[in-house]
């Protein structure tokens, strides 16, 4: 029984930490478009009428 629960959370453990490599990956290039698209918006503010 502990044999199978020790085998177990080496595999989560594994997956989770694939799992966290693959979340910071997709998170930077997300930010840094964020980043530039905000930028983008507040230089050409001046040149939005309502």
């Amino acid at each position: 029984m502990n044999e199978k629960i020790y085998k177990a959370m080496g595999r989560i453990g594994a997956s989770d930490l694939a799992i966290g490599i693959c979340i910071l990956t997709a998170a930077i290039p997300v930010g840094v478009l964020l980043i530039v698209n905000g930028a983008r918006l507040l230089h050409h503010k001046s040149k939005i009428l309502f």
